[in-house]
Protein backbone atom coordinates (compact mmCIF):
# COMPACT_ATOMS: atom_id res chain seq x y z
CA UNK A 1 0.00 0.00 0.00
CA UNK A 2 1.75 3.25 -1.03
CA UNK A 3 1.39 6.55 0.81
CA UNK A 4 0.83 9.90 -1.11
CA UNK A 5 2.74 12.72 -0.03
CA UNK A 6 2.14 16.38 -0.72
CA UNK A 7 5.31 19.04 -0.53
CA UNK A 8 3.97 22.28 -0.78
CA UNK A 9 7.45 24.55 -2.19
CA UNK A 10 6.30 28.04 -0.87
CA UNK A 11 7.42 31.41 -2.65
CA UNK A 12 8.35 32.74 0.63
CA UNK A 13 9.60 36.07 -0.20
CA UNK A 14 9.93 38.99 2.49
CA UNK A 15 7.48 41.71 0.05
CA UNK A 16 4.63 39.33 0.63
CA UNK A 17 3.09 40.35 4.88
CA UNK A 18 3.26 37.56 6.74
CA UNK A 19 -0.31 37.50 8.13
CA UNK A 20 -1.00 37.08 4.15
CA UNK A 21 1.31 34.58 3.83
CA UNK A 22 -0.30 32.45 6.75
CA UNK A 23 -3.56 32.86 5.01
CA UNK A 24 -2.66 31.90 1.93
CA UNK A 25 -0.56 28.74 3.22
CA UNK A 26 -3.53 27.03 5.40
CA UNK A 27 -5.54 27.69 2.04
CA UNK A 28 -2.99 25.78 0.23
CA UNK A 29 -2.52 22.92 3.11
CA UNK A 30 -6.25 22.43 3.17
CA UNK A 31 -6.53 21.94 -0.30
CA UNK A 32 -3.66 19.93 -0.94
CA UNK A 33 -4.80 17.57 2.20
CA UNK A 34 -8.18 16.66 0.56
CA UNK A 35 -5.91 14.80 -1.79
CA UNK A 36 -2.89 12.82 0.08
CA UNK A 37 -1.85 11.10 2.94
CA UNK A 38 0.36 13.24 4.23
CA UNK A 39 1.36 17.35 3.81
CA UNK A 40 4.81 18.99 3.95
CA UNK A 41 5.95 22.44 4.36
CA UNK A 42 9.28 24.01 4.35
CA UNK A 43 11.35 25.89 7.04
CA UNK A 44 10.24 28.47 8.67
CA UNK A 45 7.90 29.33 5.92
CA UNK A 46 5.21 31.79 8.19
CA UNK A 47 8.63 34.34 7.95
CA UNK A 48 10.93 33.04 5.60
CA UNK A 49 14.29 30.95 6.74
CA UNK A 50 16.66 34.06 6.55
CA UNK A 51 14.79 37.20 7.62
CA UNK A 52 15.81 37.40 10.77
CA UNK A 53 13.52 40.32 12.10
CA UNK A 54 10.39 38.40 10.81
CA UNK A 55 11.47 35.47 12.90
CA UNK A 56 11.81 37.93 15.92
CA UNK A 57 8.46 39.89 15.81
CA UNK A 58 6.22 36.84 14.77
CA UNK A 59 7.19 33.99 17.07
CA UNK A 60 4.74 32.12 18.52
CA UNK A 61 4.48 29.82 21.66
CA UNK A 62 4.04 25.80 20.65
CA UNK A 63 0.56 26.39 21.45
CA UNK A 64 -0.13 29.45 19.68
CA UNK A 65 -2.36 30.44 16.71
CA UNK A 66 -0.28 28.95 13.71
CA UNK A 67 0.27 25.61 15.71
CA UNK A 68 -3.67 25.39 16.77
CA UNK A 69 -4.65 26.08 12.77
CA UNK A 70 -2.01 23.27 11.52
CA UNK A 71 -3.92 21.32 14.33
CA UNK A 72 -6.68 22.00 13.02
CA UNK A 73 -6.34 21.11 9.38
CA UNK A 74 -4.79 17.60 10.26
CA UNK A 75 -7.93 16.93 12.19
CA UNK A 76 -10.34 17.91 9.82
CA UNK A 77 -8.79 16.41 6.85
CA UNK A 78 -7.73 12.87 9.22
CA UNK A 79 -4.74 13.20 7.53
CA UNK A 80 -0.81 13.53 8.65
CA UNK A 81 0.77 17.60 8.52
CA UNK A 82 4.26 17.95 8.98
CA UNK A 83 3.61 21.92 9.26
CA UNK A 84 7.45 22.84 8.42
CA UNK A 85 8.76 24.60 11.02
CA UNK A 86 8.10 27.80 13.42
CA UNK A 87 9.85 30.55 14.87
CA UNK A 88 8.92 29.36 18.49
CA UNK A 89 8.76 31.65 21.36
CA UNK A 90 9.64 29.47 24.56
CA UNK A 91 8.08 30.41 28.42
CA UNK A 92 11.82 31.01 29.64
CA UNK A 93 12.20 33.60 26.34
CA UNK A 94 14.17 31.30 24.49
CA UNK A 95 13.62 31.24 20.58
CA UNK A 96 13.43 28.30 18.38
CA UNK A 97 13.42 26.52 14.92
CA UNK A 98 10.55 24.29 15.76
CA UNK A 99 9.55 21.22 13.29
CA UNK A 100 5.57 20.26 14.03
CA UNK A 101 4.38 17.03 13.00
CA UNK A 102 0.70 16.57 13.71
CA UNK A 103 -1.16 13.13 13.48
CA UNK A 104 -4.66 13.00 11.82
CA UNK A 105 -6.46 13.52 15.31
CA UNK A 106 -4.64 17.24 15.25
CA UNK A 107 -2.50 15.97 17.92
CA UNK A 108 1.25 17.37 18.36
CA UNK A 109 2.88 14.44 17.38
CA UNK A 110 6.45 15.87 17.32
CA UNK A 111 8.30 19.13 18.22
CA UNK A 112 11.58 19.03 16.99
CA UNK A 113 13.91 21.94 17.62
CA UNK A 114 16.39 22.21 15.29
CA UNK A 115 19.71 21.25 15.87
CA UNK A 116 22.10 22.67 13.93
CA UNK A 117 21.83 26.37 13.10
CA UNK A 118 22.99 28.00 10.37
CA UNK A 119 25.01 31.06 9.90
CA UNK A 120 28.34 30.55 12.04
CA UNK A 121 27.90 33.21 14.85
CA UNK A 122 25.60 35.45 11.96
CA UNK A 123 21.69 34.64 10.41
CA UNK A 124 19.67 31.98 12.73
CA UNK A 125 22.51 31.66 15.60
CA UNK A 126 21.82 35.58 16.11
CA UNK A 127 18.13 34.26 17.67
CA UNK A 128 17.75 30.97 17.81
CA UNK A 129 18.77 28.78 20.51
CA UNK A 130 19.46 24.94 19.53
CA UNK A 131 17.82 21.86 20.34
CA UNK A 132 19.21 18.87 22.10
CA UNK A 133 16.55 16.26 21.06
CA UNK A 134 16.10 13.69 18.37
CA UNK A 135 12.70 12.67 17.11
CA UNK A 136 11.86 9.17 15.48
CA UNK A 137 7.57 9.31 15.19
CA UNK A 138 5.76 6.21 13.69
CA UNK A 139 3.61 7.34 10.91
CA UNK A 140 2.47 5.98 7.50
CA UNK A 141 5.74 5.92 5.94
CA UNK A 142 7.01 3.52 8.80
CA UNK A 143 9.14 5.05 11.60
CA UNK A 144 9.79 8.43 10.20
CA UNK A 145 13.10 10.79 11.63
CA UNK A 146 12.87 14.69 11.38
CA UNK A 147 15.37 17.13 10.53
CA UNK A 148 15.43 20.85 9.67
CA UNK A 149 17.64 22.26 6.60
CA UNK A 150 21.18 22.41 8.03
CA UNK A 151 21.12 19.60 9.88
CA UNK A 152 21.25 17.83 6.24
CA UNK A 153 25.20 18.41 6.07
CA UNK A 154 25.81 16.12 9.39
CA UNK A 155 25.06 12.95 8.35
CA UNK A 156 25.55 11.43 12.19
CA UNK A 157 22.14 12.84 13.07
CA UNK A 158 20.90 11.02 10.21
CA UNK A 159 22.93 7.72 11.11
CA UNK A 160 21.22 8.22 14.80
CA UNK A 161 17.70 8.60 13.47
CA UNK A 162 18.58 5.41 11.52
CA UNK A 163 19.68 4.00 15.05
CA UNK A 164 16.93 4.70 16.70
CA UNK A 165 14.80 2.60 14.01
CA UNK A 166 13.70 5.57 11.58
CA UNK A 167 13.31 4.20 7.85
CA UNK A 168 12.12 7.81 6.81
CA UNK A 169 13.10 11.39 7.06
CA UNK A 170 11.03 14.15 6.65
CA UNK A 171 13.22 17.52 6.18
CA UNK A 172 11.73 21.16 6.36
CA UNK A 173 14.28 23.72 4.57
CA UNK A 174 15.13 26.35 3.90
CA UNK A 175 18.07 26.33 1.11
CA UNK A 176 19.63 28.86 -0.76
CA UNK A 177 20.15 28.76 -4.79
CA UNK A 178 23.98 29.55 -4.37
CA UNK A 179 24.25 25.86 -2.79
CA UNK A 180 21.11 24.14 -4.12
CA UNK A 181 23.67 21.37 -5.47
CA UNK A 182 24.35 20.88 -2.48
CA UNK A 183 21.05 19.99 -1.43
CA UNK A 184 20.35 17.88 -4.52
CA UNK A 185 23.99 15.85 -3.44
CA UNK A 186 22.97 15.64 0.03
CA UNK A 187 19.62 14.89 0.13
CA UNK A 188 20.49 11.40 -2.23
CA UNK A 189 23.68 10.71 -0.13
CA UNK A 190 21.43 10.52 3.05
CA UNK A 191 18.87 8.20 1.93
CA UNK A 192 21.74 5.94 0.29
CA UNK A 193 24.05 5.70 3.43
CA UNK A 194 20.77 5.34 5.85
CA UNK A 195 18.62 3.06 2.93
CA UNK A 196 15.90 5.32 4.21
CA UNK A 197 13.44 7.24 2.53
CA UNK A 198 14.06 11.27 2.44
CA UNK A 199 11.48 13.66 1.77
CA UNK A 200 12.76 17.02 2.12
CA UNK A 201 10.43 20.59 1.35
CA UNK A 202 12.33 23.87 0.02
CA UNK A 203 11.01 27.03 -0.54
CA UNK A 204 11.83 29.90 -3.12
CA UNK A 205 11.68 33.47 -3.75
CA UNK A 206 13.99 36.21 -2.22
CA UNK A 207 14.62 36.74 1.32
CA UNK A 208 17.03 39.50 2.68
CA UNK A 209 20.25 39.32 0.77
CA UNK A 210 19.26 35.56 -0.57
CA UNK A 211 17.24 33.65 -3.09
CA UNK A 212 15.99 30.52 -2.00
CA UNK A 213 16.03 27.50 -4.23
CA UNK A 214 13.63 25.03 -4.51
CA UNK A 215 13.74 21.90 -5.82
CA UNK A 216 12.39 20.06 -3.13
CA UNK A 217 12.45 16.37 -3.72
CA UNK A 218 11.38 12.68 -2.50
CA UNK A 219 14.53 10.14 -2.89
CA UNK A 220 13.98 6.29 -2.80
CA UNK A 221 16.07 4.36 0.06
CA UNK A 222 18.26 3.08 -2.91
CA UNK A 223 19.26 6.99 -3.74
CA UNK A 224 16.84 7.32 -7.00
CA UNK A 225 14.86 10.27 -6.82
CA UNK A 226 10.82 9.50 -7.13
CA UNK A 227 10.00 13.20 -7.69
CA UNK A 228 11.68 16.32 -7.67
CA UNK A 229 10.01 20.24 -7.91
CA UNK A 230 11.42 23.53 -10.19
CA UNK A 231 12.71 26.49 -8.64
CA UNK A 232 9.32 27.89 -8.41
CA UNK A 233 6.24 27.70 -5.90
CA UNK A 234 4.29 24.11 -7.14
CA UNK A 235 2.88 21.17 -4.88
CA UNK A 236 5.14 18.10 -5.33
CA UNK A 237 3.00 14.91 -4.79
CA UNK A 238 4.87 11.85 -4.78
CA UNK A 239 3.57 8.30 -4.01
CA UNK A 240 5.63 6.21 -1.52
CA UNK A 241 5.58 3.06 -0.35
CA UNK A 242 6.88 2.68 2.97
CA UNK A 243 8.26 -1.60 3.01
CA UNK A 244 10.60 -0.36 0.40
CA UNK A 245 13.47 0.72 3.17
CA UNK A 246 12.79 -2.75 5.09
CA UNK A 247 13.38 -4.69 1.97
CA UNK A 248 16.53 -2.92 0.42
CA UNK A 249 18.17 -3.38 3.56
CA UNK A 250 16.91 -6.67 3.66
CA UNK A 251 18.93 -7.45 0.33
CA UNK A 252 21.72 -5.00 0.94
CA UNK A 253 22.82 -5.13 4.22
CA UNK A 254 25.13 -2.86 4.64
CA UNK A 255 24.29 -1.13 8.03
CA UNK A 256 25.03 -4.36 9.54
CA UNK A 257 28.57 -3.47 8.49
CA UNK A 258 29.39 -0.47 10.34
CA UNK A 259 32.69 -0.73 12.53
CA UNK A 260 32.66 3.01 13.54
CA UNK A 261 30.34 4.68 16.23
Amino acid sequence: MTVRVGLIQLDVSSAEPVAERVTRTLSLADATARECDMVVLPELWHVGAFDIDAAREHAQPIDGPLVEALSGLAREHATWIHGGSISELADDGQHYNTGVLFAPDGSLAAAYRKIHLFGFDGGETTLMSGGDELFVVDTPLGATGLATCYDLRFPELFRALTEGGATAFLISSGWPTPRIEHWDLLTRARAIEDQAWVIACNEVGQQPGIALGGRSVVVDPQGAVVAQAGSKAEVLFADIDPDASVRWRADFPALQDIRIG
